[in-house]
């Protein structure tokens, strides 16, 4: 089916339960929601489903909300916004929901079963005894203890005894739905595969997931709901239930699963535990005190986790890999979402975090990488700190790489690569330096001139220059890698280059 937008306002919801971390999945989730809305002009909500409270955790509610915001996918209705539908915490609605229930009770579309946990356990013994599946529909919902084999005064004296009931769905039999989703087109199932969903419960008064779902999707007037495929097998019912309560249906769309980095099976938290990369956007601190990595906290950009999300089953149908949310919201198409399962590669998530270092300005890396010199009590100043970051960005992956890649501009090294020495330090290799220094002494220290004197020495003295100027960096940086030398020796000053050679040969005479 392709994509529509009928009369209707697009109004879309992210609707998480607060039961732990928000799952990289989820965000997922929530960023294709937020771009199908702000193209079409619409809401883009945030609904906390937290009707189930066995599983509710504390923290975990403001941890999606945090998550979101990082991530600059700010909603415009939702739990600490406000807006004309509100409360959008389920557990503030569940006052209406009983009526819903009620509404479908006395329409013959649901009904009242009074079976208790242990008897529905033994008659699913039973089937299993025989071989059988237990399936709770048309085929033996009147046998049962439900208001469909009681006449009203028996009914009214079940209830007013207070014995445990639920309200279960009362699917249609011997029917086919026949159901559209935008990204799997054409769906149908078979009535006679479904069981009688509960739809509330009396033990706590709370409606199940499903009558929730669908009767706050209607009072908030949402038009599309974008889910994870797990809800897939719930559409059937939310059809059905749209359809008994007389009202026009959402659009649905339903997203294929994140992957593992094999491919095998969804992607969870042991696979990030196991392989060394996140899967939520934030750190998560659990109630043993088990730390969970978070992309923020690892050093990601909130905008290279959109961008990597983004292409994770779905395709822009170009080249293109780098996009702005800006960008992403002209060109998303829920057409071009795939079916199939999207593979999470831990790779692609570094080269997304190197390609945003190097769009970054030098001057907002300096910002970043200030602390970071702070903590080793360097002080230096924002321009220097920021040409520094022009010259180094390139190799690196996250801000916190810089200092590995950088120290050298701010202190002189304290050991030396002995693979290095060992390759290109000679026992002529300090005369050689001295004529370096030499050569410095004579021109004016500027970074041309410097380069152009150095190498015309270099060719004179028909020396090898790679053998040459890899002995002058290991004096400047330590080893034989680094940002190229003139920039180094241009930026730490004549008096630092000379001094860093004279300790470099003092030290390389003492150990050889």
């Amino acid at each position: 089916m392709s994509e529509t937008v009928s009369n209707r306002k697009v109004r879309v919801r992210f609707a998480p339960s607060p039961t732990g971390p928000l799952h990289i999945g989820g965000v997922r989730t929530a960023l294709f929601n937020y771009l199908f809305a702000k193209q079409h002009g619409g809401d883009f909500i945030l609904r906390i489903e937290d009707t189930d409270s066995a599983r509710f955790v504390q923290g975990a509610e403001e941890y999606i909300i945090e998550s979101l915001k990082w991530l600059g996918l700010n909603f415009d209705e939702g739990v600490g916004v406000g807006g004309a539908f509100a409360p959008y915490r389920q557990s503030r609605r569940k006052d209406l929901y009983f009526k819903y229930a009620e509404q479908l009770v006395n329409s013959g579309n649901a009904y009242y079963a009074f079976d208790s946990n242990e008897e529905l356990d033994n008659i699913r013994r039973q089937y299993e005894a025989q071989g059988k599946s237990f399936i709770y529909n048309y085929s033996i919902r009147e046998n049962m203890q439900t208001s469909l084999a009681m006449n009203d005064s028996e009914l009214q004296s079940r209830l007013k005894e207070g014995k445990r009931w639920v309200i279960r769905f009362k699917i249609p039999p011997h029917e086919e739905i026949v159901m559209n989703d935008i990204i799997r087109g054409e769906i149908k199932v078979s009535t006679d595969t479904l069981d009688d969903k509960v739809l509330f419960k009396s033990a706590d008064m709370l409606p199940t997931y499903h009558l929730a779902n669908v009767v706050d999707d209607r009072l908030m007037e949402i038009s599309h709901v974008i889910r994870g495929e797990e809800w897939l097998p719930s559409l059937p019912l939310h059809m059905l239930l749209y359809r008994a309560f007389g009202w026009e249906s959402p659009e649905f769309a339903h997203l294929s699963l994140l992957l593992k980095p094999d491919g095998k099976g969804k992607l969870s938290k042991r696979d990030g535990d196991r392989l060394g990369f996140p899967v939520f956007p934030l750190e998560w601190k659990n109630t043993e005190g088990e730390i969970s990595s978070g992309y923020r906290e690892t050093g990601y950009f909130p905008e290279a986790v959109v961008n990597l999300l983004a292409l994770l089953g779905w395709n822009p149908g170009t080249e293109q890999e780098i996009f702005s949310l800006d960008e992403l919201i002209k060109i998303f198409s829920l057409e071009r979402v795939i079916k199939s399962g999207a593979k999470f590669n831990p790779e692609k998530a570094h080269w997304f975090n190197q390609q945003y270092i190097r769009q970054k300005s030098n001057e907002k890396l300096a910002s970043l990488y200030q602390p970071v010199l702070k903590s080793k009590g360097i002080s230096a100043g924002d321009s220097y700190v920021a040409t520094v970051c022009g010259l180094v960005k390139e190799r690196a992956t996250f801000v916190s790489d810089f200092w590995n890649l950088s120290s050298y501009f701010f202190v002189a090294p304290e050991a030396y690569d002995e693979k290095a020495a060992k390759k290109y330090w000679s026992k002529e290799t300090p005369q050689y330096l001295r004529r370096i220094i030499e050569t410095l002494d004579n021109e004016p220290f500027d970074r041309g001139k410097t380069e152009q004197a150095v190498h015309a020495w270099i060719n004179g003295s028909g020396l090898k220059t790679g053998s040459i100027m890899n002995a002058f960096r290991i004096c400047i940086v330590g080893a034989a890698t680094g940002a190229n030398m003139f920039d180094i020796v241009s930026l730490i000053g004549k008096d630092e280059t000379i001094r860093r050679i004279e300790k470099a040969i003092s030290a390389m005479n003492n150990c050889m």
